[in-house]
């Protein structure tokens, strides 16, 4: 079984895009961005309009209120339990959405490990604050070079945890990985992502912004904030509505925050790529300047089809 991935940075299209291909095959979308989960988080999060998912069934989008969690770990749970579903078999799912921690999930899925031990944590810990955490990860190095080289010296959670696996198991988290990953291969992932000349994305980001802002997103935040529940740390760092809030506490001019907003998307735009990158097998989805949805929509059919999704 195949499952298509439609990504990219924000802003290249992936909704609307997403939308065209769901139509022409008669699928469903799974929504893999962290910020569609809540509830009344709307004009900030560009979020598919009431007609389009009218007309495609979309998932995983208003599941949540904006004061409670929703993690990678349950998602990805979730997700797995719709795919796997008997009354799934026959669905075409197309997953959309640029939030690579939760791709990532999908696509390696989320090796939990042995529990935690806390003397061993301990242990490292103080070793770093005594040697530097360069010297923790040099003991990473030696039990499991693979796992260091994919960690900064600086990343000490990850390094520690890493290093407690070792000790519990006797065997690197690296191959520990590898193996639940091939364990779990019920279902194969076709990774797509739209690419657009990095002046093309700014573009489109800078009128986004704007957009967002006439339509009210000011209100929103307000609307939001008002709720005794409040916001969870999560919805906090939402794109947008983190500047708008700083706004309305009074530590950024309206001005400043929309140009704010610009620029915090942009270099989540840039962030989003580098991961983009590192996905093994994505097939590129080269869109030129105001090229249509409709466009790279055909260029997703054709591939699909050509696999007998």
């Amino acid at each position: 079984m195949t499952i298509a991935i439609l990504t990219g940075p924000t802003a290249c299209d992936k909704t609307e895009v997403g939308f065209t291909v769901a139509q022409k095959i008669r699928g469903e979308i799974i929504s893999a961005d962290s910020m569609l989960f809540y509830r009344g988080m709307d004009i900030g999060t560009a979020k598919p309009s009431p007609g389009m998912r009218e007309r495609v069934p979309h998932h995983f989008i208003d599941i949540v209120d904006p004061w409670e969690s929703y993690s990678v770990g349950r998602y990805v749970d979730d997700v797995e339990a719709l795919i796997n579903d008997v009354d799934s078999k026959e669905r075409k799912f197309l997953i959309v959405g640029g939030s690579p921690l939760y791709i990532k999930g999908l696509v390696d899925g989320i090796f939990n490990g042995p529990g935690a031990d806390w003397d061993i944590r301990r242990e490292l810990e103080g070793l770093a604050d005594e040697k530097g955490n360069q010297h923790v990860h040099g003991i990473l190095e030696r039990i499991d070079p693979v796992k260091a080289g994919e960690l900064h010296p600086n990343n000490l959670r990850r390094i520690i945890r890493a290093i407690e696996v070792y000790r519990i198991t006797g065997k690197p988290v690296s191959v520990l990985q590898e193996q639940y990953k091939l364990a779990r291969k019920s279902y194969q992932f076709k990774i797509m992502c739209i690419a657009r000349e990095r002046e093309d994305i700014y573009r489109r980001i800078n009128e986004r912004v704007e957009t967002m802002f006439d339509r009210g997103l000011i209100d929103e935040v307000q609307s939001l904030l008002k709720n005794p529940e409040g916001l969870s740390k999560q919805a906090r760092q939402a794109l947008g509505y983190k500047e708008v809030i700083q706004y309305l506490d009074g530590e950024l001019t309206l001005d400043e925050a929309r140009d704010m907003v610009k620029l915090s998307t942009r270099r989540f735009a840039k962030r989003q790529m580098t991961w983009f990158r590192s996905f093994p097998d994505v097939q590129w989805l080269e869109a030129e300047e105001y090229e249509g949805p409709e466009s790279t929509a055909e260029k997703i059919i054709s591939s699909l089809k050509s696999e007998n999704f």
